[in-house]
């Protein structure tokens, strides 16, 4: 998850996260003598190809971040005009959000050491009582064609002085492929990536809420990460304790953070 993605005939830079490939660990037998086997391979790719009706990209004013118990959804939105309107949805696994939060994180920090500070927004007023997720999604028109969303288990960010530009990738095998692109301006970056790091946070009170009902051991990081710099984990001694919400049902979506 790494910057700077540039189009060549179709193809972008692939992520470093990418594997060699096609590097089979060797067959194995996966139904006796049925003639099925399965083989692990390990897939390096150069670029990502960039299909054509993606290599355009959208443009966003802002983002809704959701957590399921399987997957980040974070809803990139047009709020210029109304009703305001979900122009790409990304679906992620939880393992990828820590690196495409220092991945952000890192942008950030190089667009300031370059340029200085993404030019502030102002905050907009906050309502006393944060509205429903079923109102949210009342006032926002989404197409059936973003319903269900573009999966990425990888990200690469690049950005210039006026904005930061997210290329969405599914690193399988033989080819990774940009599954979305996505515009905002550079005033979004930080916020952008706070939402994500509140959301992170949300997700991972909520994996050590259902550890303690189970009966588990708490666990440092869900996924083996070191979180970003600014993020504790739950098993953080320095971290503020809190009671358990009955609001925090892991059945249930959580409510989307917005920057």
């Amino acid at each position: 998850m790494h910057n700077n993605p540039h189009d060549k005939d179709g193809d972008a830079p692939d992520p470093p996260e990418g594997q060699d490939g096609p590097t089979p660990d060797g067959p194995r037998d996966a139904g006796g003598d049925t003639g099925q086997f399965t083989q692990q391979v390990r897939q390096q790719q150069v670029t990502a190809r960039v299909p054509e009706s993606v290599a355009r990209g959208v443009f966003s004013t802002g983002a809704l971040i959701q957590q399921g118990n399987h997957e980040f959804v974070v809803d990139f939105l047009v709020t210029v005009t109304r009703p305001h309107q979900v122009v790409a949805r990304v679906v992620m696994p939880p393992g990828i959000m820590t690196s495409v939060i220092q991945a952000m994180q890192q942008n950030v920090e190089k667009y300031t050491e370059r340029w200085g500070p993404p030019p502030a927004l102002p905050k907009p007023p906050q309502p006393v009582q944060p509205p429903p997720i079923e109102e949210i999604y009342a006032n926002l028109k989404m197409p059936d064609d973003v319903l269900s969303g573009c999966y990425a288990n990888a990200l690469m960010i690049s950005h210039s002085p006026s904005e930061f530009v997210f290329d969405f990738i599914t690193g399988f095998y033989p080819k990774s492929s940009v599954s979305c692109r996505v515009f905002m301006a550079a005033a979004q970056g930080p916020r952008l990536l706070d939402s994500l790091k509140r959301s992170w946070e949300q997700y991972q009170r909520k994996i050590a809420a259902r550890r303690l009902q189970l009966g588990l051991p708490p666990v440092d990081d869900q996924f083996s990460f070191n979180p970003p710099s600014g993020l504790s984990t739950p098993n953080d001694p320095d971290r503020p304790r809190r009671a358990p919400d009955p609001d925090d049902d892991p059945g249930k979506g959580d409510r989307p953070h917005s920057p």
